[in-house]
């Protein structure tokens, strides 16, 4: 690996521009490289997954001041290709395939979509204040689940890919999973979400709160998987194994936004490495994110104040990743010394 990344570290200096005059662009070519194994890195044929789910603490209206409904409503968009992920998808040339992982509503009509995966576990996790969001083994049917779509999509022959998230509801898990993984207060970790008010917001805190308190025994033993039994979502533990599964296909693994972190947090406290395939797409306007990327100790390449999710943030990303391969390969070599930037 030192040898390989001496090798592209001399390839992109060598090219016709100073030395480091292409910042962060370098070091994404030279990143990818190392995922990849070769000094000549491709991205061929990148895909975002967009896993959907409902939240069964949505029914309360305690976190959240939109319904439930707006989930399948939004599958609905998806799948016609309507929907900001779609729009940023065809624009570069990114596939795209939407999984119904959990989703409170009838979408038996969108199952002969291609982009339409059906894989719901059930319709909707439980309510976290009276025990846990799934069963032990739901969950790790959801992550099987994550990771044999991944392993399918890299069969394929894709060796990039980006995850979205839809769920009403799902800011809240993620708040109390970024609490439990790096033990940050809620305070710092619990965000607006879809459009929460001040008086909202210090509702959906309060009864976070709560639940980190009821569940407070679980969560000290300090078990990545424990916590995602009890507050994640079907949607969040699929990623949780598709994160897993791209690593372990050497897939160039680009990583959205604060609940698709989330996820990431669960994969990488199970699998640290899988952490060495991430290239970091934004940091999210949602309160927390950037606290998170400090705790996985990595640089985002945008700040744009997106909170969209839905892997938005990852379209935007990809474009930029193929420039820097595309620098790395295609641009001219110097026929001098090279000069470093000062």
């Amino acid at each position: 690996m030192k040898d390989l990344r001496s090798a592209l570290q001399q390839r992109i200096s060598n090219k016709i521009k100073p030395v480091g005059s292409l910042g962060l662009l370098e070091e994404i070519a030279i990143k990818v490289g190392l995922i990849q194994g070769r000094p000549d890195p491709a991205i061929v044929n990148p895909c975002i997954v967009l896993f959907a789910g409902d939240h069964g603490i949505t029914a309360s209206g305690l976190v959240n001041p939109y319904p439930a409904a707006i989930t399948g409503s939004m599958m609905e968009h998806f799948v016609n290709g309507d929907a900001t992920i779609n729009v940023l998808c065809r624009q570069h040339n990114i596939s795209f395939k939407v999984v119904d992982a959990g989703v409170n509503a009838d979408l038996g009509h969108l199952k002969n979509t291609a982009c339409f995966i059906d894989a719901r576990i059930a319709p909707g996790t439980r309510d976290y204040r009276e025990g846990p969001a799934m069963t032990f083994e739901e969950m790790e049917r959801a992550i099987a689940i994550g990771k044999h779509l991944v392993e399918s999509i890299a069969k394929s022959g894709s060796n990039t890919i980006g995850f979205g998230e839809m769920g009403i509801g799902n800011s809240s898990s993620a708040a109390l999973i970024m609490s439990a993984i790096t033990h940050e207060p809620l305070e710092k970790c619990t965000g607006r979400g879809t459009g929460a008010n001040d008086v909202q917001l210090a509702i959906k805190l309060q009864t976070l709160r709560q639940v980190m308190q009821q569940h407070e025994s679980v969560v000290q033993l300090k078990s990545p998987l424990k916590t995602l039994q009890y507050f994640g979502g079907y949607e969040i533990a699929m990623m949780t194994g598709a994160y897993l599964a791209a690593a372990e296909n050497n897939m160039v693994i680009v990583v959205d936004g604060f609940i698709s972190t989330a996820a990431l947090l669960i994969a990488h406290a199970v699998q640290p490495s899988v952490i060495d395939n991430c290239i970091f797409a934004h940091v999210s306007g949602e309160q927390g994110h950037h606290r998170m990327l400090h705790y996985l100790k990595v640089r985002p390449l945008l700040q744009l104040g997106m909170r969209l999710g839905e892997g938005t943030g990852a379209a935007l990303a990809i474009p930029l990743i193929q420039s820097a391969v595309l620098v790395l390969n295609e641009l001219g070599e110097m026929q001098h010394p090279a000069v470093t930037v000062s």
